[in-house]
């Protein structure tokens, strides 16, 4: 018997048997699989031709398994659990790890962590999970994701999650260069006390705004505070034109224009004001694979 056989079944036509096998209903059995019914009733005929026999006998009220019928639904039942099995063992062999990294910084100008993500995924994967803290975390409770690289912790986030601490990023001042700061190396807030700070919506990351809320409050000044763009270019252009400044990780201050400049803040506020990054995973995580690829990461990771 060759592998070849074109007269063999395929995997679809067996779960669309399977599914009507189970529900003895078209409609419920379409729904189970996702489809519509006019597809799920040509995969069924399909498959009667292949077979050379009718496996369900129809009228207008009930579907009832043939003969051929029930001695094919045990064996295709067998069939699609083996390969169930087998599509998990190898996923669990391939060592492959689903990584999701935030939005908020640029990881593949961070060298240290990013000569390990490369490693571990490719930039095309890296770039398909970048997303907020907040999606990466709800991602990671859905299983669809297996380690997630986040900006802070979640507010309550330990209860479902293990948080290891990974990097710091420092921030920065993205200003006008026609302002008197700007010729500065450091720039304390105060000295731009007189600029609107674009402020981003607490909903995005709630760690991190918290912890930067706790500070600006706790300043012996008042900072006006303006909405941010969705669009971070849009920002920057206006900032270019003297309309405000805005707080951004190091990693993400690379796009330059006329009238733009990016400056250090003074050493008390760089000791305050930065976005401190963890590694995220499930809790008590035991895949081995899951286990390695967090170890490789947090290898990176320098002393606090």
């Amino acid at each position: 018997m060759t592998i070849f056989n074109e007269k063999l079944p395929t995997i679809k036509q067996l779960q669309c048997f399977l599914a009507v096998a189970h529900e003895l209903n078209f409609r419920r059995a379409a729904e189970r699989m996702r489809m519509t019914q006019p597809p799920l009733t040509r995969q069924i005929q399909c498959l009667e031709d292949v077979i050379g026999c009718p496996l369900f006998t129809r009228d207008t009220h009930q579907v009832h398994l043939t003969e051929a019928g029930i001695k094919l639904e045990e064996q295709a039942k067998q069939l699609i659990n083996q390969l169930s099995h087998l599509v998990q063992r190898l996923n669990v062999e391939s060592d492959t790890v689903k990584i999701g990294v935030t939005r908020t910084l640029d990881f593949s100008l961070i060298p240290t962590i990013n000569a390990h993500l490369e490693k571990l995924i490719d930039a095309d994967e890296i770039s398909a999970h970048q997303l907020t803290s907040k999606q990466l975390l709800q991602i990671l409770a859905r299983g669809n994701l297996d380690i997630a690289l986040v900006g802070e912790k979640a507010p309550n986030g330990e209860e479902a999650f293990e948080f290891r601490w990974l990097y710091r990023e420092p921030l920065m001042l993205a200003l006008p260069s026609s302002h008197p700061a700007s010729i500065q190396d450091t720039v304390s807030l105060r000295d731009v006390v007189d600029l609107p700070l674009y402020w981003f919506s607490r909903s995005a990351n709630p760690g991190f705004y918290d912890k930067c809320e706790n500070v600006l409050q706790s300043l012996p000044f008042v900072l006006k505070r303006k909405a941010e763009p969705d669009d971070s270019l849009i920002m920057l252009a206006s900032i270019a034109r003297g309309k405000g400044m805005a707080l951004m990780p190091q990693s993400m201050c690379v796009s330059t224009r006329a009238g733009l400049c990016y400056r250090h803040l003074d050493a008390q506020m760089n000791e305050r004001l930065h976005i401190d990054v963890y590694l995220v995973m499930q809790k008590n995580e035991k895949r081995v694979n899951v286990l390695n690829a967090a170890r490789q990461l947090l290898a990176s990771s320098p002393e606090r």
